[in-house]
């Protein structure tokens, strides 16, 4: 087993699970990887995989189907899913942050009526902020949610457009964060999170809903980006996430998943860095220049390293900031320090690979060719670097308060 992004303390289940893990993407994704993401193919075959390993229920709590594992537990899976393909990880990621916030805040109608289904894969999540002007600015969203007298009582009219939705097409169920009219004084307090269920697929999902089609990517292939267009879709008042009475408590909510979203971003960082690592370590053993390899030129040696620092020291501060959010412990500031430099080691990392490999590095026929084009979205995922140092600086001045 390699020495890298060990973790201490693991149970004998958390091993099993990382193992059969290990043992699938060395096996089901690294082999097919190529062709997939070459054709933006959807991975159905390994997608199919990972629901038979019980992967899109592994942290739903066993009472609704799930496997009722750790946010460490899933982290760590994440991270050798990444290793594998990145864009694999995007498949359960969104999926766990809504499966996430049912459990923390549905009521147990909406826990009952959807939790099996998702631990099966059956139903899947997609997860919305972001609109075509807002990104990190979440106070600037324009879709809006308009109070309507329906047959059944009190509905909701949806209006706007949503952007950048993972999972988009093929979710069942997407977690969407709208602007209410509620009057508060505050515009955090006017924001109300809606279950919004629908059909997979393109076109009209569901009366007012469509998804128009699949962004086209840089990198992040495979997995479906999409839009989402809300044009008088009607609601219930039973499809605010925690029910009618927590109307006014989607930031909140939201932010609580996004808290759990930075870790897993910071676990794809890593899981991208220790391919990245493993590529290089391999090729500057193999490659020779000057009569020997490469990896005995000093100025290749230090570039290991250093890459093998910075793999470690964000695997550390991942599953530190995992172990927190599970302790029941606030990690707002250590998630986001996790995300912040996972992200950034991450794109360091896989281009010092690239410098290694040399002109082979920028052929397509190389594996990390791919690995630089998907290293950079994690630096704008669950929020951009920027952000991070504006959450991470502010909960330290409240704890070092002068």
């Amino acid at each position: 087993m390699a020495r890298l992004a060990q973790t201490a303390g693991l149970s004998d289940i958390q091993q099993e699970i990382l193992s059969t893990v290990r043992e699938f993407v060395d096996k089901e994704i690294l082999p097919n990887v190529h062709d997939l993401e070459a054709a933006d193919s959807y991975p159905e075959q390994i997608v199919a995989g990972m629901a038979e390993m019980g992967l899109f229920g592994l942290t739903i709590s066993e009472e609704y189907g799930g496997l009722g594992e750790s946010l460490l537990t899933y982290a760590l899976v994440v991270e050798q899913i990444a290793r594998g393909w990145m864009s694999i990880s995007g498949v359960i990621n969104t999926h766990f942050i809504v499966a996430y916030l049912l459990a923390q805040h549905g009521t147990e109608e909406q826990k009952q009526r959807l939790l099996p289904k998702m631990a099966t894969g059956e139903v899947r999540g997609a997860f919305s902020m972001s609109e075509p002007d807002v990104g990190s600015d979440v106070a600037g969203i324009k879709t809006r949610a308009t109070v309507v007298e329906g047959a059944d009582g009190v509905e909701f009219r949806l209006d706007g457009q949503k952007m950048w939705l993972t999972n988009g097409a093929r979710s069942r169920v997407v977690a969407t964060l709208v602007k209410d009219e509620l009057g508060a004084e505050s515009v955090y307090r006017n924001m109300t999170t809606f279950l919004i269920e629908k059909e997979a697929g393109f076109g009209e999902t569901r009366p007012g809903l469509t998804i128009p089609g699949k962004l086209d990517k840089m990198g992040y292939k495979g997995v479906e980006t999409t839009e989402m267009i809300l044009d008088g879709c009607s609601v219930a008042a039973s499809d605010v996430l925690g029910g009618p009475e927590q109307r006014g408590r989607g930031f909140y909510q939201m932010m609580d998943g996004i808290e759990v979203g930075r870790v897993n971003v910071a676990a794809r960082g890593c899981g991208i860095s220790i391919r990245a690592f493993e590529l290089a370590v391999d090729y500057a053993q193999q490659r020779k220049a000057f009569g020997r390899p490469i990896a005995e030129h000093q100025a290749i040696a230090f570039k290991l390293a250093e890459m093998a620092t910075k793999v470690e020291a964000a695997h550390l501060m991942m599953v530190n900031a995992a172990r927190l959010k599970d302790a029941g412990q606030r990690n707002d500031v250590e998630a986001g320090m996790a995300k912040l430099l996972a992200s950034e080691y991450c794109a360091e990392v896989t281009q010092e690979a690239f410098r290694i490999h040399g002109g082979y590095g920028y052929s397509k026929e190389y594996e990390i060719e791919r690995l630089m084009r998907e290293a950079p979205f994690l630096l704008i995922g669950e929020g951009t670097s920027e952000i991070q140092k504006t959450i991470i600086s502010r909960g330290l001045l409240k704890e070092y308060r002068a």
